[in-house]
Parts: structure tokens; sequence; C-alpha cells
């Protein structure tokens, strides 16, 4: 007589991707409301991690996010498991173990090869009768082909009531694969966090909004677009949406439920309305995330860049010789952070001043951003390259921006040390100099500070010239209609 075998226990599973909180979670919410066990998992996808898109902070970010999250689910017995693996493989391992009833996340408006990646996945789950519930993340919609009525249901979302989570240890479920432990190598690589960046987890999440509340917004407008003032003023809470230790809706209802001075209202409606933005854009790559890519009008295809690569290698090293463009490449690489304005300036000066295409310079960027999400990185990469054919094209010019944000030029000089002795004059108009010039000038002749690369007047000149002839094309205007009739714009 051949015994039966024991059914395989059900359980639900708690995907992570970019959610690393235990508030505002509606995947762990559900998994509790649910009478089934669930495990928590998050994957470190060597498919991803292969992507140029892909840094060390952004993997050392999401970590000692978990970490974080642990700490607190350690109070209720619970842990996320962290694994090391492709979706599939890990889903079709766990599902040898037990049987997979729902798979709860959130819908994830990623790079093409994340929506491959859910794609591959959904039919997995279909083909084993498992549920998946994705929920929506931070207001933005799938499936939708006009913006018409998004702006009333993005309000209606980050308006709705907060769901409160009851862990219960009756609901625990553990799992230990050994097949997807982390390598050592990898762990060595990213199980000390580097203090230079700013610190994760959904606690510092809440302290640094919490102190933009209380005093630190107070001069939001004033130094916005000031590369240092800015660096206290702005709320510095990006790199927390990014990852999610925090979701939109807990910021547009912690500062709207907060009492601030008459005086300061005006600086928290402007960054409300960034926050707003930050979700549009996001949308609009929900709709096409080949913006990655392509070009979001086609018809600027036809247009023939420049292939520096000692350019290209100068501007990513903060060796330019335009200090305000140096000294924001090189805080990037130290710290993971620019404000807005230095971000759209780099782009140009990249885009415009080298006429780099927009592509070469894309991915790096992303990796240098700790704050770096897909939705809004590509279509402002595209908008200040002046590729759009709807945005103004803004081309900035890095001296007058010296001269304008930084006029003592206090953030250039900490993040470009050998410029400590140079004069004023020289920063906010830098020069090709001989060394009698550079004599006369008080700078040391061993300084290694580079000369100018180019002319930042005639090859801004050139590029606006290209540019603008080409939005008069009709390959462009066509392309325009298309864009607008979308409404899919700011």
């Amino acid at each position: 007589m051949i015994e039966d075998l024991d059914p395989k226990k059900k359980i639900n599973l708690v995907w992570l991707k970019r959610d690393l909180r235990t508030e505002d979670h509606e995947p762990l919410f559900f998994a509790e409301r649910e009478t089934l066990p669930y495990l928590i998992i998050f994957l470190f996808e060597p498919s991803l991690l292969q992507q140029t898109d892909t840094s060390l902070r952004h993997l050392q970010f999401q970590y000692h996010s978990i970490l974080k999250m642990n700490s607190k689910l350690s109070k209720y017995g619970h842990k996320v498991h962290v694994l090391y693996g492709e979706a599939i493989d890990v889903l079709q391992k766990i599902s040898e173990t037990f049987e997979i009833n729902i798979v709860f996340s959130y819908r994830e408006s990623g790079t093409q090869i994340t929506f491959d990646r859910d794609i591959s996945v959904n039919s997995f789950l279909r083909k084993h009768n498992t549920k998946w519930i994705e929920c929506k993340r931070d207001g933005i919609l799938r499936g939708i082909k006009t913006r018409d009525g998004w702006d009333d249901k993005w309000e209606e979302y980050v308006s709705s009531p907060i769901p409160t989570i009851h862990f219960t240890p009756e609901k625990i479920i553990s799992y230990d694969e050994p097949m997807f432990s982390i390598p050592n190598h990898f762990l060595d690589e990213i199980k000390t966090y580097p203090k230079n960046f700013q610190p994760p987890g959904e606690g510092m999440a809440k302290k640094y909004l919490d102190s933009f509340v209380l005093e630190r917004g107070f001069s939001y407008n004033k130094h916005i677009s000031k590369p240092l003032e800015s660096r206290r003023s702005c709320g510095r809470i990006s790199p927390y949406l990014a990852w999610g230790n925090m979701s939109v809706r807990q910021v547009v209802q912690f500062i709207r439920n907060s009492e601030v001075p008459p005086f300061a209202k005006r600086n928290f409606t402007s960054f409300l309305q960034r926050v707003k933005w930050r979700s549009h854009f996001m949308q609009k790559f929900e709709l096409d995330c080949s913006y990655e890519t392509k070009f979001l009008n086609s018809g600027f295809d036809s247009l023939q860049y420049n292939k520096n690569e000692n350019h290209l290698e100068a501007w990513k090293s903060g060796q330019t010789g335009f200090p305000l463009v140096d000294a924001c490449m090189r805080c990037l690489e130290q710290t993971g952070w620019i404000n807005f304005r230095m971000r759209a300036m780099v782009v140009s000066f990249a885009t415009h001043n080298l006429f780099m295409d927009w592509r070469d310079i894309s991915k790096h960027l992303a990796r240098l951003f700790l704050d770096y999400e897909p939705g809004i990185h590509y279509p402002q990469i595209q908008m200040q390259a002046g590729t759009t054919g709807i945005n103004l094209i803004r081309i900035y010019n890095p001296e007058k921006q010296s001269l304008d944000q930084d006029p003592s030029a206090t953030f250039i000089r900490t993040y470009i040390p050998e410029l400590s002795s140079y004069p004023l004059s020289y920063i906010h108009s830098p020069q090709v100099l001989s060394e009698m010039e550079k004599v006369l000038l008080g700078i040391p002749l061993e300084s290694k500070y580079p000369s100018p690369i180019m002319n930042s007047v005639e090859s801004a000149r050139k590029a606006r010239e290209t540019l603008y002839a080409l939005r008069k094309s009709d390959s462009v205007r066509s392309e325009n209609k298309k864009i607008l009739k979308s409404g899919m714009t700011r």
C-alpha cells in the first residue's frame, strides 16, 4: 500500500520591491487580513544587479533598510527573508515546499527589464493557480491611456485613510533555502553602509520629514536653487520615497496635518506641488518605459550627437574646468545628492555644451543618484536635454549659475579643494590661463585643476540653433500633437 503524501502547507507571500517599510504598506496589510500565514521576501536578482543603472549605493540602501524593517518586525516574530536569485527561480523553489495561495506586492513603474520580469512572473503564477494582487504605488495608475481625471484620482489616493497594520505572531512562516543565500562576496559589499550617504530606514525618513516641517522647510523657496543651502532647506526625503521607506501618502498627510507658521505656508505648498509632480512623471513612465532608451519625441531620432570620450570622462569625474559643474559631479559621487537646479545644470552642460547623447549620461547619473527613481529620471533627463519637443529648451549657463547660486564659492571650494586659493573672479568665469596670468592671479603653478574644455557661450549657441531648427521640422511637430493629445504633459 502506498501512503498518501502530506499536502503542502498553504501560505501567502509578500514580495517587497521599492516598498521597504512596515507602515502604510498595503501588501502587508492585506496579508494580515487573510487567515493564512505569510512569508515576506525581498530579492536581489542577479539580472537586475548587472544592469548599468544599478550601483552599490542603491543596494546598500536597500539592504540596510531591510535590516531596519527586521528590527521592528522582530517584535512580532516576523522578518523579511532576503534572497539572492531570479524571481521565477525563487517562486518555483518556494512552490516546491509550500502551496502559494496569493502573492501581494506593489506595482513597479520600473525599467523595461523589470516590466518583462513581471510579465514572466504573472505567467508563472497563473500556471500555478496563484493569485497576484498588485497594489497601487504612490497613486500611479496602470492601464490608462490619457491623463484625463488623473489629478482627481491622485488626490483621492493621497487623502485616503492610511491602513493600520496589526502584526500577529500566528501569521509567521519561516523559510530557509541555502540555494538563495546571499553570496559572501556580495554580502561583504553591502553589509557596511557609508556614512557620507543619507542613512536608510523608515525611522530616518520620519526624522527628515519631521525636521523639514519643524524648521528646515521655512527657507525652502528661498534656497531651493542653491547647491549649498538646499542641502539643509530641501526636504531631503527623495531617497526614502525612491526605495519606499516612506509613501507619498504619508508625506502629503503629514505636511497637511502639521501646524506651520503663516509665513512658512507657501514653502510647504510649493513642496507638495513638487511631490505631486513626482507622481506625475512616474505616471508618464508607467505609460511608456521606452523613455529609458528612446526619444520621447521620435522626431529627434535624427539628432547627431558628439562622441568625445575625453569630454564624457571629464564630465563624469568633475574635470571639465567649469567649477560649479565639477563640484556638483564630485558632490554626487561623494554624497549621492544635489538639488534639482544643479541636476538640471549638469545634464544641460553634458547634452548642450558638450552635445553628448542623453543616453550616454543617463545611466551614470542613475548610479550616482541615491534617490534614483526610473519614472522621474528618464523623463527629466529628456526634458533637460531639450528633446521632448513640447517643453522649453533650458540651457543653463554654468558661469551665471555659479555667480547666482554660489556667489561666495563655498560649495565649489568644499568639493574642489584645489580651488581654495583661486580668486572668485576666476571661479565664476573660468579661463585658459598662461603661467604669467596664474602668477598675477595668485594661482599656484602646480595646481592640478584643469582649464575649461570648451567655450560655454559658443557651444550653447550651437546647441540652441540645432535643437530649435529640429523643433520646426514636420516630424517633431507631428509627434508633439500625439504627445499633447495623450494629456501626459506638465
